[in-house]
């Protein structure tokens, strides 16, 4: 059953995928599609309001810088908001305002994708801020991320050409086409079982012992369906798709694990439709579904196997700790490896509570560069450029100028694919051995030992791939509010242009016919090069760091004697 499950989603996954990649090729081509005649008065409408000229095309620069300019406004208005929630209007549990350094860090949060939450939804946001502040967020930024993937894409497509299309364009496109359909439909399965959707007060109630509880309610399915076809993730609620209103059931489960996986598939899809070579763009789906299927498996194996220490107490069964019992751990298992393989992070279990291996398994499928299936666009352009790399290898081993889809990879795009790859980890691991030998860094831990350092290494790796999944036992002060925000913007941006200047590149150069001697990368040997050149790059970068936590963790806990 437990595999069954899998199959499931990653079937509905990539069936879901294959259409909208068809659909997405017409939107970013400007080909018509069926709700071409419902939005395009609506989005020539939105060009006419900002002075934008649609037929303007934009080098790789001004794409970025444009890119850049949106998220920092957004992010903004975001903080404003957070900062004036009280006097504002939507407020019916009067929450008061959040603090700068919160706020800094929320905002920031929020128009990265990451969606990193140091508060409890409901208990600190305004339906106003939940609404007008964090859910447009999740649109910006899923937006931003889906054009910026799309421009990389005719980059490799295009050939003479210095332009990678008009970034104003693809994020309108990306957020009317894209992002509101597949929210309202997913918003709409959601209020189906049961999510709610209101603006009512929190109910009070109380049981026969005279327990009293909150139940929370508010726009929750709105807000739950754009942070899962986003890739954010963030949750109205602390304890996130764990809760019983914002993840009812089973079927629910099922709709936000495919959700989050839907868009981040339709990419490399796309890609191949947009390059006019899709066997190259079912290689690099191979390649993620490969990687994917591999954590999802170790991560089941892990959890099931349990913890020793309480087998010893003559409880047998895998590890329930920190579980959902409505999703046990099969549930648990399989939502680790969709959220830690893509940028939304979204949880049904507390990840503190994983076994050393499990959380080590969360932490090595954003340790190999959010690239499986990673967040909407981000996924894509973060495997090209280990594409990019893997070519190049190959073409050292066979002494020939490597090519990729008929394009020379020289020494330009080599270093931009270098710096894209080696940024992401080098801010992780500097971060990480600042945060170890401060005293602030260490303040908030709640606990010492691998365990303590596992917190602190999945907390800078998880901004930094913009996922925003964490380990409990890290709290919140002014150094983490600060430096996580910091590695947010990092992750998302000094990776974004390298690649952007790779794709307009590769996009001034022409495109070669292909020979008999030109290694191919549409087939299964590439697939598996490309494999292992991710999973080495990773392994080689963060071992060090992922022995003092998670391994050594494992280790002790097998080998110490359980307690009498």
């Amino acid at each position: 059953m437990v595999w069954l499950n899998a199959l499931v989603i990653f079937a509905l996954a990539v069936a879901c995928a294959v259409p909208l990649a068809a659909y997405m090729e017409g939107v970013f081509n400007g080909s018509p599609t069926p709700l071409t005649p419902l939005l395009s008065p609506c989005e020539n409408a939105v060009y006419r309001l900002c002075g934008v000229d649609p037929n303007e095309e934009m080098p790789w620069n001004r794409y970025a810088l444009a890119a850049l300019a949106t998220t920092f406004c957004g992010t903004g208005l975001l903080y404003a908001v957070l900062r004036t929630q009280y006097w504002l209007p939507l407020n019916p549990q009067h929450f008061a305002n959040f603090s700068p350094e919160l706020a800094f860090n929320t905002a920031l949060s929020f128009s990265t994708t990451t969606d990193w939450q140091f508060y409890s939804g409901e208990n600190a946001a305004s339906y106003l801020s939940q609404m007008t502040g964090l859910a447009w967020q999740n649109f910006a930024a899923g937006a931003i991320g889906i054009a910026a993937g799309v421009a990389v894409i005719r980059g490799f497509a295009r050939e003479r050409s210095g332009t990678l299309g008009n970034f104003w364009v693809d994020f309108v496109r990306a957020l009317f086409y894209v992002l509101v359909p597949l929210s309202v439909a997913s918003g709409l399965l959601l209020v189906a079982t049961g999510v709610p959707q209101n603006f009512d007060p929190y109910l009070t109630v109380s049981n026969v012992e005279g327990f009293i509880q909150a139940i929370t309610g508010g726009p929750m399915a709105s807000q739950e369906a754009i942070s899962l076809v986003g890739g954010n993730g963030g949750g109205f609620v602390g304890a996130n798709t764990s809760s019983p209103n914002l993840n009812p059931n089973g079927l629910s489960n099922l709709i936000e694990m495919v959700a989050i996986w839907v868009v981040p598939a339709a990419f490399p899809l796309l890609f191949g439709r947009m390059v006019r070579n899709r066997a190259a763009g079912y290689a690099l789906i191979a390649a993620m579904i490969a990687v994917a299927a591999i954590g999802a498996g170790a991560a089941q194996t892990a959890e099931h196997a349990g913890n020793p220490h309480v087998h010893a107490l003559g409880i047998a069964g895998g590890n329930m700790e920190g579980k959902e019992v409505r999703f046990g751990v099969p549930g648990s298992g399989l939502s680790l490896s969709v959220a830690s393989n893509s940028g939304t992070g979204a949880s049904n279990f507390a990840y503190d509570s994983l076994t050393p291996v499990g959380g080590l398994v969360a932490l090595v499928n954003m340790q190999l560069g959010e690239v499986v299936f990673g967040g909407d666009g981000s996924g894509l352009y973060g495997m090209l450029t280990f594409a990019v790399l893997t070519v190049f290898i190959a073409g050292l081993l066979v002494g020939r100028t490597p090519e990729y889809l008929g394009k020379k990879i020289e020494g330009r795009e080599v270093q931009y694919a270098m710096i894209a790859a080696l940024v992401f980890p080098s801010i992780i691991l500097i971060a990480v051995a600042i945060a170890i030998v401060l005293p602030a860094g260490l303040a908030t831990l709640s606990n010492g030992g691998p365990h303590g350092f596992t917190e602190v290494l999945y907390a800078f790796t998880s901004v930094a791939a913009n996922n925003g999944s964490a380990f409990g036992g890290l709290g919140p002060n002014t150094f983490y509010q600060v430096a996580t925000a910091l590695v947010m913007m990092g992750g998302r941006f000094l990776v974004m242009i390298p690649t952007l200047a790779l794709a307009g590149s590769l996009g001034e150069r022409p495109i070669n016919r292909l020979g008999a001697g030109t290694f191919r990368t549409d087939n299964a040997t590439f697939v598996v090069l490309l494999i292992a050149v991710v999973v080495l790059f990773g392994a080689l970068t963060f071992l060090p760091a992922d022995s003092l936590g998670p391994i050594a963790e494992h280790v002790l806990l097998w080998q110490r004697p359980p307690a009498p």
